[in-house]
């Protein structure tokens, strides 16, 4: 059998790219050499094209919060860049650094407090209103003691010590930990891409706001974020196109791409849940469900090197390369007597679904609260690999396919080739 190459558990792949493009940022501020002055405006533009970017690819495939974070920290960038070059510092940056601090993280926690939508959820628009408005905020506090409408109020504002500033003011921090955490939460336990890569893209504005005095480290971290945010927002379209999401395993258009890249010598096994209708009919969807997740869950631990995919329905496939029967057969009995002995619990009907309604309940007669049914979980199993008959991985998958019928025939609960 082939080497297997060393694969990250899954709590960590999502945190790989972001981690590396944050230490990325670290070392070219590190180590890297500095442009030449031709490539100087680089600096200053590269952050403009790069959450510009991240903002239509979020757009384009309607990822709601991305789109929100990409917007917010772009407007944010715009407005102390402009003020900065414009105002040479004062209050007047100083209101929009503070702003640009708040407001960002602010705008990342409510986007994360509630059900993602996309950008556009019927026509509301109110994200987009709720910019202009705090760009207008922002702008007003910046002309403070300008104009007779700003007043003088807001100088004496900013200057509290909540909002003093820079490095970070306390009530940004405040924020950025709490959409740091929110994003964190929102991750678990699907490992989401797309949220894992929020929080990094709010660590990386607030090493860029605890260093704005710093121009370059800026402008370097301003720019990771957005370069998080587009890769997150790729890898979440990727894991929807290619993974399952009711059982977490990868889905019939991955199997198709490994099955395109297969080598000579691989072994193609077809997995069937027994009696899949009858738990649905007596027990209800919610109840198959539970099923299938069990049987995936069991089928992800198959060993031998075995790589399970969801076909479709009730209908698993595995994939062993580089494998013969011989090696693939003692794995794939493992799994289903694994599945076999597991008792999977079903709530009665009278009992409460609430912990805390049970344990009033507890002391109660057994008679009103009916136990658990215990439902014993059955698969059946074909498996093939290829041969004068069948010379391509499509005809073995039909090989795997009628074994898997030969199997079901035979009495079920069994591995058949």
């Amino acid at each position: 059998m082939t080497a297997l190459a060393f694969k990250p558990p899954a709590t960590l792949q999502p945190v790989i790219a972001p981690a590396a493009i944050l230490l990325g940022a670290a070392l070219a501020l590190a180590v890297g050499p500095s442009l030449p002055p031709s490539l100087a405006g680089l600096k200053e533009l590269g952050p403009y094209l790069v959450l510009a970017l991240a903002a239509a690819v979020a757009y384009w495939f309607n990822r709601g919060r991305a789109f929100v974070a990409a917007a917010s920290l772009l407007a944010a960038y715009a407005g102390w860049h402009l003020a900065d070059a414009a105002l040479g510092g004062g209050f007047a940056a100083r209101a929009v650094y503070t702003g640009a601090a708040v407001l960002v993280p602010l705008n990342v926690l409510i986007a994360l407090l509630f059900t993602e939508r996309g950008v556009s959820h019927h026509g509301d628009h109110r994200w987009l209103l709720a910019g202009i408005l705090e760009m207008l905020l922002v702008a007003w506090i910046a002309s403070a003691g300008k104009t007779g409408f700003s007043g003088m109020v807001w100088l004496a504002v900013l200057d509290h010590w909540l909002l003093r500033g820079p490095p970070t003011p306390w009530l940004a921090r405040l924020l950025f930990a709490a959409a740091f955490g929110a994003a964190v939460w929102r991750a678990w336990p699907r490992h989401s891409p797309l949220d894992f890569g929020l929080a990094a893209t709010l660590a990386a504005f607030f090493i860029a706001c605890e260093w704005v005095l710093a121009p370059g480290v800026f402008a370097v971290f301003v720019s990771a974020a957005g370069v998080v945010l587009l890769v997150a927002v790729l890898q979440e379209s990727h894991r929807l196109a290619f993974r399952d999401e009711l059982t977490g395993l990868p889905a019939r258009r991955a199997l198709e791409e490994s099955l395109a890249g297969l080598g000579p010598h691989y072994a193609i096994a077809m997995a069937d849940v027994d009696h899949f209708k009858r738990f649905n009919d007596t027990h209800g969807h919610d109840i198959g469900d539970q099923v299938l997740r069990l049987v995936a869950a069991r089928l992800a631990e198959v060993g031998g090197g075995g790589r399970a995919f969801r076909y479709g329905g009730e209908e698993f496939t595995v994939l062993f390369e580089g494998a013969s029967v011989r090696d693939a057969l003692p794995h794939l009995e493992e799994v289903r007597a694994a599945i076999e002995h597991y008792r999977m619990a079903v709530r009665g009907g009278d009992r409460p679904k609430k912990k805390e309604e049970g344990a009033k309940h507890r002391g109660e007669k057994k008679e009103e609260s009916p136990p658990d049914d215990l439902l014993s979980v059955t698969i059946s199993i074909g498996v093939a690999v290829p041969g004068r008959r069948h010379a391509t991985p499509a005809r073995v998958l039909k090989a795997a396919d009628e074994a898997l019928y030969r199997a079901k025939k035979g009495g079920r609960n069994r591995v058949s080739r």
